[in-house]
């Protein structure tokens, strides 16, 4: 009896490990918790798209925006955890949210799988081509002449950009009002349409306004230029030494997802970014390609969760 026994765990066990390395059987839904338009979603739609073919499956992008990035993050952490609903989340949903709301919908340390980083995503201080200010420190000084005159649009209250225009104006010793959106699509519509003056976006998600004339990018956010943007100094060159906060994405599936799935998606997708079509549109667009193991990914999660966190209780950050 026990010999059958075994021998049936171990036949279940091969059954199993065979439908996984089979894995997609069929379409796969990368749900992004943001509207269209945004950095997120461009990644998103880059990396499924390429996914797609290398499987020989759909990969449906579905956008589920609303509460800086919870309701998609929440229809993720709460679906089956077979591979086939994943998550492209952000360091606002992954490492920025959970100091900021207190109460979620879901334990966001607990609740996804994480599979792989997709691109470090530097942003770039934006303002619309009718502000008369051709740098940096002409804004700075534009706005100290004009204080609260002057509003900046966000892709949502405690997101990466709403900290990265904090942390700028704490640096600055300047007063402009945010304004945020559900989304970087919608704040960057209303930055081009002249409602605000300020956006920190993804050069990703903002480099085709900026290369059409469209927007006026005055500084990027990282330690180094961004060579799609060669021309656009960093902030800390110029009005803020030091200065150094930007995006990524990634891709996340439900906690409970069996570890061969979590794999094979993650040895596909750093195939899929080390093509090198992938790392030139990604470099093209102003992001920097960066794939890793899942441990890998799980660190950066959690060191950017514990320097937000501090940075967020320093300077008394909240998403009134």
């Amino acid at each position: 009896m026990k010999t059958l026994l075994t021998a049936a765990g171990l036949l279940l066990l091969a059954i199993s490990t065979l439908a996984q390395s089979a894995f997609p059987t069929r379409p796969v839904t990368l749900i992004v918790p943001f509207p269209p338009g945004g950095g997120t979603d461009t990644g998103a739609r880059i990396i499924a798209q390429k996914l797609s073919v290398r499987w020989g499956q759909p990969v449906l992008i579905d956008n589920k925006g609303g509460a800086s990035g919870q309701i998609g993050s929440e229809f993720v952490a709460k679906s089956k955890p077979d591979g086939y609903t994943i998550l492209m989340g952000n360091i606002g949903t992954q490492s920025i949210n959970p100091s900021l709301y207190p109460k979620m919908m879901y334990d966001p340390g607990n609740a996804f799988a994480p599979v792989s980083l997709v691109a470090d995503l530097p942003l770039a201080m934006m303002i619309n081509p009718g502000v008369p200010a051709k740098t940096a420190k002409e804004f700075v000084a534009l706005v100290k002449s004009h204080p609260g005159q002057f509003n900046y649009s966000s892709s949502g209250a405690g997101g990466g950009p709403h900290l990265a225009a904090e942390m700028f104006k704490e640096a600055t010793g300047t007063f402009v009002v945010h304004v945020p959106y559900r989304g970087g699509g919608p704040a960057i519509s209303d930055l081009l349409g002249g409602t605000v003056q300020l956006s920190f976006m993804t050069v990703l998600e903002a480099i085709g306004h900026i290369r059409a004339g469209k927007l006026r990018a005055l500084a990027v956010t990282g330690s180094q230029r961004v060579s799609a943007l060669p021309d656009v100094p960093t902030l800390a060159e110029t009005v803020a030494p030091g200065f150094n906060s930007i995006s990524w994405i990634g891709i996340l599936a439900p906690a409970g997802t069996p570890a061969a799935i979590v794999e094979k998606i993650a040895v596909d997708v750093r195939e899929v970014i080390a093509s090198a079509d992938v790392k030139t549109r990604l470099t093209e667009l102003g992001g920097i390609p960066h794939s890793t193991s899942p441990s890998e990914f799980a660190q950066i999660i959690e060191s950017d969760r514990k320097r937000y966190a501090k940075i967020i209780k320093d300077r008394g950050i909240t998403v009134d």
